[in-house]
């Protein structure tokens, strides 16, 4: 896909998206990030547009035949999943998709602090215990 077919489809999902408030396209990698304020929460990339998923989330792509994020053909995210024609098409249920993958992003961000704050404790734990 050439450079200006996909910031065609870069415009397409941001008027598509454009109820919703604070959503940014950031640059990456020959595509987009879309963020919401810190939340990485999708993908423009090649013409498709992936939204972060989580195990439970990820069913309701699988069960329109969608598949995980493929940036290359040794690389696959797999909480990242392509969204389907027909959410893309409809701007109400495309907004409540991207809610729902803002979301997603917020809950893995959480545990993801919450892993680093329980590393730190137990370094500084382990590091009391060896003075």
């Amino acid at each position: 896909m050439d450079k200006a077919m996909n910031e065609s489809f870069k415009s397409y999902i941001q008027d598509q998206l454009s109820g919703m408030r604070g959503v940014m396209f950031r640059p990456m990698f020959g595509g987009y990030g879309l963020y919401a304020g810190t939340r990485f929460f999708g993908i423009v990339f090649k013409g498709r547009l992936y939204f972060k998923t989580d195990a439970e989330s990820a069913s309701a792509y699988r069960e329109q035949g969608m598949a995980a994020f493929r940036p290359s053909a040794t690389q696959t995210l797999r909480n990242y999943y392509e969204v389907p024609p027909d959410v893309l098409e409809d701007g109400e249920t495309l907004v409540q998709w991207a809610e729902e993958a803002i979301r997603k992003a917020s809950d893995q961000s959480l545990v993801k602090k919450a892993r680093r704050a329980s590393h730190e404790r137990r370094a500084t734990r382990d590091e009391r215990r060896s003075q």
